[in-house]
């Protein structure tokens, strides 16, 4: 049995709520450089599903969720492959639980974020057929496949700021959040191994950066370009390209990081109407950010919020 693993994140260009992280972790039969995700999952997942179709929705985030046309697919996908390695959450802290595993770079989040200190936040956020998720179980049974994890790595603001005056790139944060997450799920010489992710900020070097969760593996640079950097490292095959969402396990990746987002902003934006009325929600992207932080000010003046708990520097 060989290991295929997705990587990819939600939220770098905020200047509010958090920055996620997530892999998923399978083991598949045979090479899995070639394995088919799409052409194994065919009769219960699309990347590009039509009206009425009934499979789950898995691709890139940007394509499964848009405001305008609601959170059910992305919730349905995520919650579905939860289901799948025994996890049902009822609520936002749940998930994070089940989701979230230690990470040097990252403290738990504790009662300094204010909005995470209030009444549990209730999943799903909307009703869902789940039955999907037993006919996934069953498909991966019969093909002799099994999800065996889905974790995030979730950083506030005030870690992504201390972050950044550490390392003074938005790039190097990610990669360092990334790669310390990977290696929690991750052994090089473990079993064969295929891990894919997006590229870091257009990012086409990472070789030394993999040494520092390394534990004095040697790291074999086989490719170096715009289209992909490949590394070889003990049984495993490591690859950086650019639209990565078109392997499966980075595309529920890259939901599962957008869905625990979502509902972060959720939380946060319950958090400001409770103490401000009439206050428009958010989903902080810059220049709307910039309207919210100028809309909340006398409230986060009165709360005495810091600047470095609300907002993100860059």
């Amino acid at each position: 049995m060989a290991r295929l693993i997705g990587m990819d994140e939600a939220g770098l260009g905020p200047n509010l709520g958090p920055f996620v992280v997530a892999v998923t972790v399978w083991d598949v039969p045979g090479s899995p450089t070639e394995f088919d995700f799409w052409k194994t999952f065919k009769t219960v997942l699309t990347n590009t599903p039509e009206a009425g179709d009934a499979r789950l929705h898995v691709a890139d985030s940007k394509q499964v969720f848009q405001p305008k046309r609601g959170f059910a697919a992305l919730e349905r996908g995520v919650l579905a492959a939860l289901k799948m390695i025994g996890h049902e959450p009822d609520s936002f802290e749940a998930l994070c639980e089940a989701l979230s595993t230690p990470c040097p770079l990252i403290p738990p989040a504790s009662s300094t974020v204010p909005w995470y200190c209030h009444l549990p936040q209730q999943l799903p956020f909307e009703q869902h057929d789940l039955d999907v998720s037993g006919k996934w179980r069953t498909c991966c049974e019969r093909k002799g496949v099994r999800l065996v994890a889905i974790k995030v790595a979730i950083v506030e603001a005030h870690d992504f700021n201390r972050l950044l005056r550490l390392y003074d790139n938005k790039s190097l944060v990610v990669s360092r959040v990334a790669f310390q997450l990977l290696r929690s799920v991750w052994s090089p010489d473990e079993t064969e191994t295929f891990i894919v992710g997006d590229k870091h900020g257009g990012r086409n070097r990472y070789d030394q950066l993999l040494s520092e969760v390394l534990d004095g593996d040697m790291i074999f640079r086989l490719a170096e370009g715009e289209e992909r950097s490949d590394y070889r490292v003990g049984k495993s095959l490591l690859r950086f390209q650019p639209r990565a969402e078109e392997h499966g396990p980075v595309a529920l990746a890259s939901m599962t990081a957008k869905y625990v987002r979502e509902l972060a902003m959720a939380r946060f934006n319950s958090f400001w109407s409770n103490h401000q009325t009439g206050l428009k929600p958010t989903q902080g992207y810059p220049l709307d950010a910039r309207r919210f932080r100028d809309d909340i000010a006398e409230t986060q003046r009165k709360l005495a919020i810091s600047d470095d708990i609300l907002w993100r520097s860059r």
